[in-house]
C-alpha cells in the first residue's frame, strides 16, 4: 500500500488580517505549516508529501530544513486560485510517481493538531473495499439559519450532521479525475469529499478529535497553542503510565 499526501497552501488566509499567509504564523515556535507537515510526516506509510504553494510564495523558501521534521519527504509545486484546483495541481504533479492503486491524503495546511492515531484510523481505509473517508466531528451545537437582517429563520435539525475535516483520503486517480470532472461541469467544491460525492461515490467518515481544529481566525491560534501543550502533556503521561487529569480541550 502507497500513500502519498497533498497539502494546499497556495491561500493568503484573509479572514486573519494578518501581513502574511495564516500557515506561516508562529505557532509555539515554529509555524502552523511545519507542525502540519511534521503530523502527516509521522505516518510511516505516506511516502512523500506534495506541497502545493501560490507562485508568489516567498515565506517557504527562507524555512530552515533542520526545524521542519520530515522535509525530506517534502515535494513543492504551484498551486491554483482555488483549493480544488491546487489539490488537482498537486495530483497532477505526483501522477508519474503515483500507481493506479495508491491512496492521497489531502490536509489543510492550517491543522496542525490533527492526532495521528485518527490519521492511522483513516489509513485504514485503504485497506478495504470502501471508496475512500474523511475525518469529520458529528455536530453537536444547535444550528440556526440566518434570515433577513440576521434573524433566525429555522433551526436545523442536527440529526446526522457532521463537520469535515482532515485530512481525507481517497483512491489517487480516482480522486483526481472526480476533480477535473466536477470542475468541468461547474461543480462548487468546498474539500475533496464533495467532488467524490458529485461523482456517485460514498465517502467514510471517520469520527475524530475535538482538537483537530483549523486556524481560521486570530483566536484560534491561542487555542491551538493550548492544545499542543496539552497533547505534549498527554504524551507524557501515557509514557510514564500515569494517568492524565487534563479534561479542559481534549474531551
Amino acid at each position: 500500500m502507497t500513500i502519498w499526501a497533498v497539502v494546499p497552501a497556495a491561500g493568503i488566509g484573509s479572514r486573519m488580517q494578518v501581513s502574511i499567509p495564516k500557515q506561516y504564523l508562529q505557532l509555539n515556535g515554529q509555524t502552523v505549516l511545519s507542525l502540519s507537515l511534521a503530523r502527516l510526516a509521522a505516518l510511516a506509510d505516506v511516502k512523500r508529501i506534495m506541497l502545493v504553494l501560490s507562485p508568489d510564495d516567498t515565506h517557504w523558501a527562507r524555512h530552515n530544513p533542520v526545524r521542519d521534521p520530515g522535509r525530506d519527504k517534502v515535494l513543492t509545486c504551484n498551486g491554483g486560485d482555488d483549493r480544488w484546483q491546487s489539490v488537482l495541481n498537486g495530483l497532477d504533479a505526483l501522477a508519474d510517481l503515483a500507481g493506479p492503486d495508491d491512496w492521497v491524503l489531502v490536509h489543510d495546511a492550517v491543522r496542525p493538531c490533527v492526532r495521528v492515531d485518527d490519521m492511522l484510523r483513516l489509513l485504514a481505509l485503504a485497506r478495504t473495499e470502501c471508496d475512500g473517508g474523511l475525518l469529520a466531528l458529528p455536530v453537536s451545537d444547535t444550528l440556526k439559519r440566518a434570515g433577513d437582517g440576521g434573524c433566525v429563520a429555522q433551526t436545523v435539525d442536527r440529526t446526522d450532521l457532521w463537520a469535515a475535516c482532515t485530512p481525507q483520503l481517497f483512491p489517487f486517480e480516482r480522486l483526481r479525475q472526480a476533480l477535473r470532472d466536477a470542475s468541468a461541469s461547474g461543480v462548487t467544491l468546498t474539500d475533496e469529499a464533495s467532488a467524490m460525492e458529485w461523482a456517485g461515490l460514498r465517502p467514510q467518515l471517520v469520527p475524530c478529535h475535538k482538537d483537530n481544529i483549523k486556524i481560521t481566525y486570530a483566536e484560534d491560534l491561542q487555542l491551538a497553542e493550548l492544545i499542543l501543550q496539552a497533547q505534549v502533556l498527554e504524551t507524557r503521561s501515557v509514557a510514564d503510565n500515569e494517568p492524565f487529569a487534563y479534561t479542559g480541550i481534549l474531551e
